[in-house]
């Protein structure tokens, strides 16, 4: 595994990072055996959030041993200060730490966060007073949103950027990375599989290495998928005229509109599932009828449930039309159900 630095924090990390949302549904035992095994394959840095269920308490128990010799990044969706210092106290708890090397605020996504957390009171005034007395070494930022990330760096206040990037969303290189680069920050890449939506992980592995000084946090559960990331890096390739043409075909299948699978929809008050709900294109791409059905049936039986009260489209980081898709896709389920079996 090789290293990079991640900007002007200075920080050597290992090319290839975690990202802590998918142990969230693993035992402890589970998670801790996966987080030390990534570990053991020379991933040091670490990235959750305190919004990740006991993601944080996993990877503080995983690695509460070698922990000098890893770097941990969590996250805030606070955007006041107070919300903010009791969030980083409790992260420090969780990740059993003195100090968090990289602490980020969340999903900043919009003008509104950025009025919020840059006012008096605001979440950045806790954050810069907990990295005057020691608790955080460097502060970041995530973000959705192109406009927003762009300005947030052009602050100059912040050592990291992290932004959604693969071969399906790669309009950051355009500009995002430039002002980044141009400004020493170190680039972290989120959902480099899109989310889960993109299931051909050697594509997306040798698209992301063209961008060398951009640290991908792939979320992983087991081993078996981590070792599959590894090979492609411990013995790289550069993408063929045929990768590059099968990277076209899957651009133009998925289109613009599709589940990032980030979850901010989630939970829906109405008790919708739709998260699940959303995955049933890739399912019915990928799997045989009756298994894609059965896969999908629980979460479309809850769609009806849905009332339009827009709620999940605000939340959306990508300003989907959330219920029209989830009515697009009941009546994709219907009409496969619907067909007499081959």
């Amino acid at each position: 595994m090789k290293t990079r630095t991640l900007g002007k924090t200075g920080l050597v990390v290992s090319e290839v990072g975690f990202g802590g949302i998918p142990i969230i549904p693993l035992s402890e035992e589970d998670a801790i055996s996966t987080v030390r095994y990534c570990y053991a394959q020379k991933i040091t840095f670490f990235d959750t959030a305190n919004m990740y269920g006991d993601s944080e308490k996993k990877i503080g128990a995983a690695l509460r041993d070698v922990r000098n010799k890893v770097v941990y990044a969590t996250k805030t969706l606070a955007r006041d200060a107070m919300t903010a210092a009791s969030h980083i106290d409790t992260s420090l708890l969780n990740l059993k730490t003195d100090v968090i090397d990289l602490y980020q605020l969340h999903n900043v996504s919009k003008q509104e966060d950025i009025d919020n957390i840059f006012a008096a009171g605001g979440a950045l005034e806790a954050i810069q007073q907990a990295k005057s007395q020691g608790k955080i070494s460097h502060i970041g930022f995530s973000s959705h949103d192109l406009k927003t990330a762009i300005q947030m760096c052009r602050t100059d206040l912040f050592s990291t950027v992290q932004f959604p990037f693969n071969f399906i969303e790669k309009e950051p290189a355009d500009e995002l990375f430039k002002v980044a680069e141009k400004l020493d920050m170190g680039i972290i890449a989120m959902k480099p599989l899109g989310g889960g939506l993109l299931d051909r992980a050697d594509l997306c592995f040798k698209f992301l290495q063209l961008y060398p000084n951009v640290l991908p946090i792939p979320g992983v559960q087991s081993r078996e998928e981590l070792d599959q990331i590894l090979e492609l890096y411990r013995s790289p390739s550069p993408l063929t005229a045929k990768d590059k043409k099968e990277i076209d075909d899957i651009r133009s299948q998925l289109g613009k509109r599709f589940c990032h699978r980030c979850g901010y929809c989630m939970p829906c008050a109405q008790g919708v599932n739709i998260t699940e709900v959303m995955m049933f294109p890739s399912l019915n791409r990928r799997l045989a009828r009756d298994i894609a059905l059965l896969f999908a049936e629980k979460a479309m039986a809850t769609v009806d449930n849905c009332t339009e009260c827009g709620e999940c489209v605000e939340k959306c980081a990508y300003s989907l039309p959330v219920p029209e898709m989830l009515r697009d896709y009941k009546v994709m389920f219907d009409e496969l159900k619907s067909r007499p079996v081959a």
